[in-house]
C-alpha cells in the first residue's frame, strides 16, 4: 500500500492522514438504548457486510515542523488490530519521526500499540500527551477494584503505559497543543475522553475520539450507548452536543472508529443525524 492509498486532508499547515490499524471483534449486543435487530437494519442498509467489526483508526498529523501520531491502535493485543507500524512505514514515517502522540483516551485500542512485546516504549523520542483527568482515572484504586477482570486488565496496561513513558508524559486542560490544535474535552467514554481539533481560515476539522464506536447507528440514534462508556449518559449527553456543534459549524470529522473513509461530515435528519461521506 503506498502513501496515496490513506485518506487525507488538508488543514491550513497540517495535512491530517488517517492510518488503519486493523479490526477488532465486537458485537452489536454491546448496545444498549437501541434494540439488536435495530442496530443490525442500521448496518445493513449501511453496506457493512460485518455489523459487528469495530475498525480502529489512528491520525497522523504533519506540518510546521511537526509530527503527531493521535492514538496508537491496539498494537496487536487479543489478535486485533496491529496495522499501525506498517502503515506508518507506508507513509514514509518512522516511529523515531513522531515527536508527540496526542491520546484520546486510554483505552487498550488506543494505547496497546505504546509498548512493544517487551513493554518497551514504541515512540522513544514522542511526547505523551493527555488530559489530566485520564491519567487520574487510571491511577485511582478504588476504580480499579470495583472493575470486572477485563477492567482490570485495562487499567493494569493504562498504569504500565505511563509509567514507562513517565519522564515524557505531559497533561492538558484546554490550552493549545500546538497552534492551530487545540484539545476538546468530550467526557462520558472515559473521564478524560478527548478530541482534537485542527482550525485554519477555510476549515475546522475535529478528531473526535470514540464519541462513536458505531458511526452510522450512533449518529441516527445518538441515545445509543456502548458496554466500554464509563459514564453512559454522559457519553450520550456528549455525543449530542457534538454532533449538533458538527452540523451547525460545518466541521469535518475524524474518528478512531469512523471507519476506513477516515473523513466524513455530519447532516441533521428527522431523528437524528447521518454521516456524509466525502465520496458523496
Amino acid at each position: 500500500m503506498n502513501a496515496s492509498s490513506f485518506p487525507s486532508c488538508q488543514v491550513g499547515d497540517f495535512q491530517v492522514t488517517a492510518l488503519s490499524d486493523g479490526f477488532m471483534s465486537a458485537s452489536l449486543d454491546l448496545l444498549s438504548g437501541i434494540a439488536t435487530a435495530d442496530a443490525a437494519s442500521i448496518q445493513y442498509h449501511a453496506g457493512i457486510a460485518e455489523p459487528g467489526n469495530i475498525h480502529i483508526n489512528c491520525y497522523l498529523i504533519r506540518g510546521r515542523g511537526r509530527t503527531i501520531l493521535v492514538d496508537a491502535g491496539t498494537g496487536g493485543l487479543n489478535k486485533a488490530g496491529g496495522e499501525l507500524k506498517t502503515n506508518l512505514a507506508a507513509v514514509g514515517v518512522s516511529q523515531d519521526d513522531v515527536d508527540t502522540v496526542l491520546l484520546t483516551h486510554c483505552h487498550p485500542d488506543h494505547i496497546g500499540g505504546l509498548l512493544d512485546a517487551e513493554r518497551r516504549p514504541v515512540f522513544e523520542h514522542a511526547k505523551l500527551l493527555l488530559h489530566y483527568r485520564e491519567a487520574d482515572y487510571w491511577r485511582d484504586d478504588e476504580k480499579l477494584n470495583m472493575a470486572s477482570e477485563r477492567g482490570q486488565r485495562n487499567f493494569r496496561l493504562a498504569r504500565q503505559t505511563l509509567d514507562t513513558y513517565a519522564h515524557n508524559v505531559r497533561f492538558f486542560n484546554e490550552e493549545n497543543i500546538a497552534e492551530g490544535i487545540s484539545p476538546v474535552w468530550l467526557p462520558g467514554h472515559t473521564p478524560g475522553h478527548c478530541g482534537f481539533r485542527i482550525d485554519s481560515d477555510e476549515r475546522s476539522l475535529l478528531i473526535w475520539g470514540d464519541i462513536v464506536h458505531y458511526p452510522y447507528i450512533q449518529t441516527a440514534q445518538p441515545a445509543a450507548t456502548i458496554l466500554f462508556d464509563a459514564d453512559p449518559a454522559q457519553a450520550e449527553d456528549t455525543r449530542k452536543k457534538i454532533l449538533a456543534q458538527a452540523v451547525r459549524e460545518k466541521w469535518l470529522i475524524a474518528g478512531m472508529h469512523l471507519g476506513q473513509v477516515g473523513f466524513a461530515g455530519i447532516f441533521k435528519t428527522e431523528g437524528g443525524y447521518a454521516i456524509a461521506l466525502p465520496e458523496e
